[in-house]
Parts: C-alpha cells; sequence; structure tokens
C-alpha cells in the first residue's frame, strides 16, 4: 500500500483558458509597448539617491527597496497581507508563486523574477504620471479604483513630505481609461506641444512688438526734442561792426549790432 503511494506522481496544475489568455493579453501588451515607444527610467536615476540602511526591506524588482516600515498602502483593506500558503500564478510567465512586492502592494500577480528587469513593472513617482501619461489627480484618487501606491521618503533633502510611488502598468490602464487608447494619449500630447508652443510664439511676438514700440518711441522723443542754442562770448567783427555769438553745440552763429 505504501508503495504504491510512493509510486504515485502528483499531476501539474493545468491553467484555465481564462488565465492563459490573460498570460498571452499581458506578453502582447507589454511587448507592443516596448516596441512603439523607449520607456524612459527616470525612476532608476532617482534610485541612485536613496539611502538604503541596514533594514530588512522589499525588493520591488522596478528599482526601488521599500522597506517594510515605510510602506504605506492606499488603502489598509485592498492591501491586506496576502497569506503566504497560497500559492498564484504570475500572469507573465504562468509559474506558481507564494507571494512577492507587487502582489503584497498593488495586487498584481507577477513574481519577482518576471518584475526585476521589466520596466513595465517599475514604480513612478506621481509627477511621472501627470507628465508622461497626462493625468490628473482625480484621475488617480477619484476614479474608481483608485491606483495602489506606496509611501517613499524623498531623496531630494529640499522637498518636504513623503512622495508616492505608482506602478507604472496600472498607470498605463488607467490611462488608456481616461483617453481611450494610445492614439488618444499621442494626440493629446501632440495638442499640448502645440499649444505650448502656440503661447511661446505669442509671447515672443508680443516683447518683439514691445521692442519695437520702445525704439519708435525713443527716436521719436530724440526729434521732437527741441534744441536750445548755448552761445559763448560775443565776439566783435571790426570789419563789419557788428557782433557775433557761435553756439557750442551745433555751431549755430548770429550776428547782431550794437547801438
Amino acid at each position: 500500500m505504501s508503495s504504491e503511494s510512493d509510486n504515485t506522481e502528483v499531476s501539474p496544475r493545468v491553467l484555465t483558458a481564462e488565465q492563459k489568455a490573460r498570460i498571452e493579453r499581458n506578453r502582447q501588451r507589454a511587448l507592443l509597448i516596448r516596441q512603439q515607444k523607449q520607456v524612459k527610467l527616470s525612476t532608476r536615476e532617482l534610485n541612485k539617491s536613496l539611502n538604503v540602511d541596514s533594514k530588512v526591506g522589499s525588493d520591488t524588482g522596478a528599482g526601488f527597496i521599500i522597506e517594510e516600515d515605510n510602506c504605506v498602502p492606499s488603502t489598509s483593506a485592498e492591501n491586506a497581507e496576502t497569506s503566504t500558503s497560497q500559492d498564484f500564478v504570475c500572469d507573465e510567465c504562468g509559474g506558481e508563486f507564494s507571494n512577492s512586492f507587487l502582489k503584497k502592494k498593488y495586487n498584481v500577480n507577477v513574481c519577482y523574477k518576471c518584475s526585476k528587469d521589466d520596466p513595465h513593472y517599475e514604480l513612478i513617482t506621481r509627477t511621472e504620471t501627470k507628465n508622461e501619461y497626462l493625468l490628473k489627480d482625480c484621475d488617480l484618487d477619484k476614479r474608481e479604483p483608485p491606483l495602489k501606491f506606496v509611501l517613499k521618503k524623498n531623496p531630494n533633502p529640499l522637498a518636504r513630505g513623503e512622495m508616492k510611488l505608482y506602478l507604472r502598468a496600472q498607470v498605463e490602464e488607467r490611462a488608456l481609461e481616461v483617453w481611450e487608447s494610445e492614439e488618444g494619449l499621442e494626440e493629446e500630447r501632440n495638442r499640448r506641444v502645440e499649444k505650448r508652443h502656440q503661447r511661446q510664439e505669442k509671447q515672443y511676438q508680443k516683447r518683439m512688438k514691445d521692442l519695437r514700440m520702445s525704439t519708435r518711441s525713443s527716436l521719436y522723443l530724440k526729434k521732437s526734442v527741441t534744441h536750445e542754442h548755448e552761445f559763448g562770448e560775443e565776439v566783435y567783427k571790426e570789419e563789419s561792426d557788428t557782433y557775433e555769438k557761435v553756439c557750442k553745440t551745433c555751431n549755430h552763429v548770429i550776428s547782431y549790432e550794437k547801438m
């Protein structure tokens, strides 16, 4: 009886069709994003200035080491700690994993191995979400469901408070909800760039107009000012029995007689 149980092989877990389809969609989406644009990794530069001490922290796999006592999830209910006894299926590789930083803090079924070198799963600041994806505060905080984030001390010594770090994959999904498509987002980017150029051109033309008006005004004032002669000492001309004075500025000469 025992020999039969020892020889019994545990059958591998079979993925459902829905799980396989979701994995394939995520792979295609990540590939498309990498082909369409070169992802800016500004947060990785930011990571260079972070001081990581001896505390035990979680490696996000996205350019940040997040200390557990400094992680503040967006809502306590949404970010309840996941039981380590439960296994999850990675949306990227299809492998099983017990827990990961992204699952714990962002409720994303991606293992550490798949997320550590994929810019799709890096963390970005709130400012980057607005500048790169043109999202407003209401898109991040009010639109359901609010995007999850963790708080991290700002490495900039001049900055006050903590910075909010969002998962790029979730920010991209929210941007698609707001702008309906990548084409819509790109059109809005181009529209804002064009509007900024028009505003700069308008300011430039105004400065040029003010400069021309200032130049013309100075020329007009020079022409309109009446010259006042400043004559020197009078000189007697014996041959004509007259007196003359010469302007010190323009050499204008006046002649006159004395009775």
